[in-house]
């Protein structure tokens, strides 16, 4: 199978909306994802539920257990879904781990950050984890000796969130 054979086109194809009742989270789910739901909550009140949860053709879900648990406890009947019944057993266990892991990967760019957040006027950005970040400083004194153009990353973190990031 190419790519292309796996488009969008599938996704949107195997949509449905289910009742929350018929779900069945995966029993192994080795995520502890019990300090994102109130963000998740937060984020499905304020922009509805935009992210649907995966499952496979017996129901149980292989993504989107955060998302199953804040639906839950916001009393909802039913979410939309995508079925995966395109793919094998052992597929489906290796993108359970996939999905959660990828962002493992992934970095902010504090000063693209804090642009962003800066620019929201109207979404208490906190509600979804986000504390004030404010863009690295930059240190004009022309007193210091001239880099050699490498940059020492240090980690920094936010006193309100306890959000770490390199700088």
């Amino acid at each position: 199978d190419d790519v292309e054979s796996r488009g969008l086109g599938d996704v949107y194809k195997r949509q449905v909306y289910k009742q929350l009742a018929e779900l069945q989270p995966y029993e192994n789910n080795p995520r502890d994802n019990e300090a994102a739901i109130p963000y998740v909550k937060n984020s499905i009140k304020e922009f509805g539920f935009k992210v649907p949860i995966v499952i496979d053709s017996d129901n149980v879900i292989i993504a989107g257990h955060t998302r199953y648990a804040a639906a839950t406890e916001l009393g909802m009947s039913e979410v939309p879904c995508i079925v995966a019944d395109d793919l094998t057993e052992e597929q489906v266990n290796a993108f359970r781990l996939v999905d959660n892991k990828t962002h493992e990967a992934s970095k902010w760019d504090i000063e693209k950050l804090a642009e962003e957040l800066d620019s929201i006027m109207g979404i208490e950005m906190e509600d979804f984890g986000f504390a004030d970040i404010a863009a690295p400083a930059i240190d004009l004194d022309d007193d210091k000796p001239e880099s050699n153009g490498e940059h020492e990353a240090r980690t920094v973190c936010c006193p309100k969130c306890g959000f770490e990031f390199e700088v």
